[in-house]
């Protein structure tokens, strides 16, 4: 079990922050409500004080297949970001959503 799938069952058993979305993105739905779901538990269970990368959600929901999953997961973490359920930094810069950027990015919980 990868580590971000060990992380969302964990909190589905604890319950807590995130736990509703881990139960989706640990379920057998549609992938792209599961890789959704993930991204947003996942920045919930760390809290606004750290981060998660999109390969983290998709690691969690798409296993061995994952990388398939990473340009579906950078476009759900900017639908999150627009939706303000989420923040995107590079290097600790907030990205805007709707901008152009490459390379590696995070994603954080705008929750408290």
């Amino acid at each position: 079990m990868t580590q971000p799938r060990a992380e969302l069952s964990r909190v589905v058993c604890t319950g807590g922050p995130g736990a509703d979305d881990a139960a989706v993105a640990l379920g057998d739905g549609p992938v792209r409500r599961r890789l959704e779901a993930s991204l947003r538990a996942l920045a919930l269970i760390r809290g606004p004080d750290s981060s998660t990368c999109p390969s983290d959600g998709a690691r969690a929901v798409g296993g061995d297949d994952w990388r398939a999953l990473m340009d579906d997961a950078r476009t759900i973490a900017r639908e999150l970001a627009r939706a303000g359920d989420v923040v995107i930094t590079q290097r600790g810069t907030v990205l805007d959503p709707d901008a152009d950027w490459r390379g590696p990015v995070r994603i954080r919980t705008t929750s408290h």
